[in-house]
């Protein structure tokens, strides 16, 4: 055989060339890639499924996550807390704005509590996710008593299932129909509720179709989980990108697992949370409606009991199916309305009607109702709520006490009550809420004439038959303490919003006699430091007011010169108290009598007086501490009125014009410039003067000096009321007070207003945006012209009056800064010696702080209602504020206070109060001391003639006041008042108030008792 034949050569097919190997190794390692990718794609195919169903994967990624995102309260103010920006439900609890509530709180609370978030948490917050915790369903304003226990309770929604077994299943199974049929399933565990894969795959299709300009149908990929991330807090409740959808399905999610991989209880949770808290639009007189339940009673006037009660009942009539059914359909509406709730609530009604009986014929199609259900609920028609014909009526029983702390605690958080009321916040207060409660039915309970007679409120000064039901009381009982002055009690028998204990300006009579006391035992006090601490004997003169000669002349004869035997000394001086005395004073000459004739002639010591309450001496006290003002301010500046050849004496003039003008001029700044617009602070100036034809012209034309005629005549008539003045004697007026007739020194003798407070009024109504600076710099010289007076010498009378007034004026200018220092509620003071019976007026709240004042030994303390606030309590921002105590301030010396106290005491023991004496017993059967001081105010328009004479008298109310101390931890007042123009039929003096305060001693005496024994226990305030 040839081997090298053709056949068997190199290009022979018989033996091919030998294989290459290396090719067949690259395609083994393509063909076992290829089948990694296959296993691995069926593997991510199988996995995928496996978690599509379970959420496996999430559910131990999520809740390994969630243990990290944590918080914890801790003591101090935290530096690791991130707040919300926006979202509804965290602008309505007030999470949002508690950076701007901690900044106003600042000045009066401090920050004793707050939450440290983990580090993880800040970064989880810093990438737009909302931090999980279980969020509340029902929120609202909680204020606890001094007890702790709550006192006022406001829910929002009103109306809730407080648990899934609440729930009618009829009601759950209508909402998973809607939207999530298969949330209940429990054939995977941990299955995600956040996320439903088919709906949002589908949502994600169309939406990226649209965006091709393809028409199709919009669908939403929420999940009940997602919607309440999103109403709750996305901004507006809306989804406006797709990173704000996935900010909603990672919270919803880490939410979700945060309680762990089983979502079976969380499932149910977010289905009660929907109903409890899905907004359904706002109502009127209502606000914003919350939640299924409070939708079913804003909406339709239904009874959310009954609802439920129908939906989960078996119909055995017609007329109970037929019941049921429109149960079905109202709650159907209402969790279809929440798509669009403004639309479907107020104007989209038949359409909502519509998509309503299409859901029960395809809840009947699912075999969810029956078909009896079915036809009854077809045969229905919604009924929608007529808020004109019946409005939504405010049921809760809010008290004033209530009211006045809401309304505290809303000023320094700068909220609306409304807002307030929906803030996740809770507040301490004061007040002992069980004794608010039974005072407050005992008041009302004197309107009728069987408790009134028990309580001994018919006789001579009290009450005829027949006047208990139209008397009105208000009362508060304030507890001293270390902290402050507690308020215990603040509460009437009114359901008036109207609050006279705070918010009225009464003439409240003989109570003005205990200021007008304080101050002269005030001054007493000032003469002793003087005389005693100077090196030489002071030197009188015949100018010398009556105080200082006293004074002098007690210290040089006494045996023991302290403080507490000069007090008590005083309180043994006589006044007259002769009635016919002319008294020079607020411009005129004024007569003043007694309450009792048989006094005219007597001479008290000034305990008897207060004891007795005596007109005349407390008139003629309180002109001896005007002089003493007026001779105090001379003697400041007594070289002002030396040598009139002096060369520097204009120099001096001017700078003590200067001088006390400002000071005089920044008082006016602060009397008519704290929020008054021009109508208050002309109401304001028409308050500070006698009103006659005379000087009402001369204000108007002074202050609107360009006013026509037509506008001074409506004036003059509006103020003049009946005496209406003709057309000739309007013009004469308008005429003779024409700017420029005459100087500002004149006009405030005329009405008898300090020339600087006129001219401040019209600068404030030519420049109603001016500072004071600017008032100031304008006010230079007519500063130095109302002084002008001090360097003429011409027109000697004249003067003399004029300089009369004026000193007046400034005189209770300077007494008003200290009454305003012990608590003087007003901007001003009547300039007359009628300011000692209380013609000045008053409230029963600024008495009873003059008398914290007393029993704190000269101390103003502070006036506590409100203590310590918690926000968001259980939540990832919560805060608790202490309020900061405080040490006060002392504005009387303790020996002053000392004396008023034995004084009021003796009011009691055997003066007007004495029926009350001995009314409250201690421990072991003490009598506790109990020490006030009455006033009566009857007060009425007067009219009186040209010759000064009464010709017609209008009564407008009638007030009888009992300020009181009792021992030495309890104080307040008792106001009975009476209102309107039958109030003239009335006779009752304080011996009311006072009689009163005597009936309710034994509702008082548990909780005195036990105070004043340093006793506390569970009921009692600590």
């Amino acid at each position: 055989m040839r081997f090298n034949s053709p056949e068997f050569g190199p290009d022979s097919t018989l033996f091919p060339d030998p294989p290459d190997y290396e090719e067949l190794k690259k395609i083994r390692i393509w063909r076992i890639l290829v089948l990694l990718v296959v296993v691995a794609i069926l593997s991510m195919l199988i996995l995928g499924a496996y978690e599509f169903r379970t959420s496996a994967i999430q559910a131990t990624e999520a809740e390994r996550l969630a243990a990290r995102l944590t918080y914890e309260l801790q003591p101090g103010k935290s530096t690791q807390i991130q707040y919300p920006e926006q979202g509804p439900f965290d602008r309505r609890l007030g999470y949002s704005r508690l950076p701007e509530f901690l900044a106003r709180l600042q000045p009066e609370w401090s920050t004793s509590r707050q939450v440290s978030m983990s580090d993880a948490l800040i970064e989880y917050i810093n990438l737009g996710f909302y931090p999980p915790y279980k969020e509340k369903d029902q929120v609202g304003l909680t204020v606890l008593d001094c007890r702790g226990e709550a006192f006022y309770q406001f829910n929002y929604p009103g109306e809730h299932y407080a648990d899934f077994a609440q729930v009618p299943p009829l009601v759950w199974k209508a909402l998973l129909f809607i939207e999530d049929r298969n949330l209940f399933s429990n054939e995977y565990p941990t299955e995600n509720p956040a996320i439903n894969w088919l709906r949002l795959s589908k949502a994600a299709f169309y939406r990226v179709v649209s965006l091709l300009g393809i028409s199709v149908p919009s669908m939403g990929g929420s999940t009940l989980a997602t919607q309440i991330e999103k109403y709750r807090h996305s901004s507006d409740g809306l989804t406006s990108s797709v990173t704000e959808k996935l900010q909603q399905l990672v919270s919803a999610t880490v939410r979700i697992y945060q309680q762990g991989g089983d979502t079976s209880e969380e499932r149910r949770r977010l289905v009660l949370s929907y109903l409890n808290t899905v907004p359904l639009a706002a109502a009127p007189r209502h606000g914003e409606v919350h939640g299924v339940l409070d939708g079913l009673r804003v909406w339709f006037a239904a009874d959310p009991g009954q609802v439920n009660r129908l939906l989960r009942s078996h119909p055995s009539s017609p007329a109970q199916l037929a019941e049921q059914g429109l149960a079905l359909k109202q709650v159907l509406a209402l969790m279809i309305a929440h798509r669009r709730p403004s639309w479907y609530l107020l104007n989209g009604r038949d359409e909502l009607e519509d998509l309503v009986a299409s859901y029960v014929r395809l809840m009947f199609k699912a075999g969810e109702v029956s078909r009896e259900l079915k036809d009854a609920a077809l045969q229905q028609k919604i009924q929608f709520r007529d808020f004109n014909r019946t409005p939504i009526q405010v049921t809760a029983d809010i008290s004033k006490a209530q009211t006045l702390i809401r309304n505290k605690v809303a000023s320094a958080l700068d909220v609306s009550l409304y807002d307030l009321d929906r803030l996740d916040l809770s507040v301490a207060s004061a007040l002992h809420a069980g004794l608010q409660y039974q005072v407050t039915d005992y008041l009302k309970g004197l309107n009728q004439k069987e408790n009134a007679q028990e309580a001994g409120l018919f006789g001579h000064r009290l009450l005829k038959p027949g006047q208990a039901q139209d008397l009105q009381y208000s009362f508060t009982l304030f507890e001293r303490t270390a902290a402050g002055n507690r308020v215990r009690v603040q509460t009437d028998n009114t359901d008036q919003p109207f609050d006279i204990n705070e918010g009225s300006k009464l003439e409240l009579g003989s109570t003005a006699k205990l200021r007008v006391l304080a101050t002269y035992l005030e001054i007493v006090a000032e003469l002793h430091t003087r005389i005693t601490e100077q090196d030489k004997p002071l030197i009188l003169n015949q100018d010398s007011d009556p105080l200082t000669r006293w004074a002098v002349a007690y210290l040089a004869q006494a045996e023991h010169r302290d403080l507490e035997n000069m007090l008590s000394a005083a309180m043994t001086r006589s006044y007259s108290a002769n009635p016919r005395q002319h008294f020079f004073t607020g411009g005129g000459e004024h007569i003043f009598s007694n309450f009792l004739a048989r006094d005219n002639s007597r001479s008290p010591t000034v305990i008897e007086s207060l004891r007795e309450s005596i007109n005349l001496p407390f008139v003629r006290m309180l002109q001896d501490i005007i002089k003493y003002i007026i001779n105090e301010n001379l003697d400041k500046n007594a070289q002002l009125l030396g040598d009139d050849k002096d060369p520097r004496r204009l120099e001096y003039l001017e700078r003590f014009a200067d001088r006390e003008g400002s000071v005089f001029l920044r008082r006016f700044w602060h009397k008519y410039n704290r929020g008054q617009k021009q109508p208050e602070q002309m109401e304001t100036l028409l308050s500070s003067f006698r009103q006659t034809e005379n000087t009402l012209a001369a204000v108007h034309r002074t202050v609107l000096p360009d006013a026509r005629l037509d506008v001074f005549a409506e004036f003059m008539h509006e103020q003049l009321g009946h005496r209406r003045l003709s057309n000739r004697k309007l013009a004469e007026l308008y005429l003779n007070y024409a700017p420029g007739a005459y100087s500002l020194q004149d006009l405030g003798y005329i009405t008898s207003v300090h020339p600087l407070e006129l001219w401040l009024v019209r600068y404030l109504f030519q420049h109603p945006e001016s500072d004071y600076q600017a008032a100031k710099l304008a006010s230079h010289q007519q500063r130095l012209d109302v002084y002008e007076w001090l360097y003429r010498s011409r027109a000697k009378n004249a003067r003399d009056s004029r300089i009369r007034i004026i000193l007046e004026i400034e005189a209770f200018s300077d007494l008003h800064e200290r009454w305003k220092r012990l608590g003087y509620p007003f901007n001003h003071l009547v300039p007359s010696l009628g300011t000692a019976l209380g013609s000045s007026g008053d409230r029963p709240a600024a008495l009873a702080e003059l008398m914290g004042i007393i029993i704190n030994n000269g101390k103003r303390m502070p006036t506590l209602r409100v203590g310590d606030l918690q926000f968001a309590p259980q939540t990832p921002y919560e805060v608790r504020l202490t309020r900061h105590l405080s040490a006060g301030e002392q504005v009387m010396r303790p020996e002053v206070a000392s004396a008023l106290r034995h004084a009021l005491s003796e009011v009691v023991a055997d003066g007007t109060a004495r029926r009350i004496h001995g009314a409250i017993s201690g421990d072991q059967d003490d009598r506790i001391v109990i020490g006030g001081k009455t006033g009566t105010g009857d007060n009425r328009l007067v009219t009186t003639n040209r010759f000064g004479e009464r010709i017609k008298s209008k009564a407008l109310n009638r007030t009888a006041t009992f300020v009181f101390y009792i021992g030495e931890n309890y104080f307040g007042t008792l106001t009975a008042y009476v209102i309107g123009g039958d109030s003239g039929q009335f006779k009752f003096t304080s011996s009311l108030p006072v009689q009163v305060l005597k009936s309710m001693a034994p509702l008082l005496e548990p909780t005195i008792q036990g105070r004043e024994a340093g006793e506390t226990n569970s009921t009692e305030c600590h």
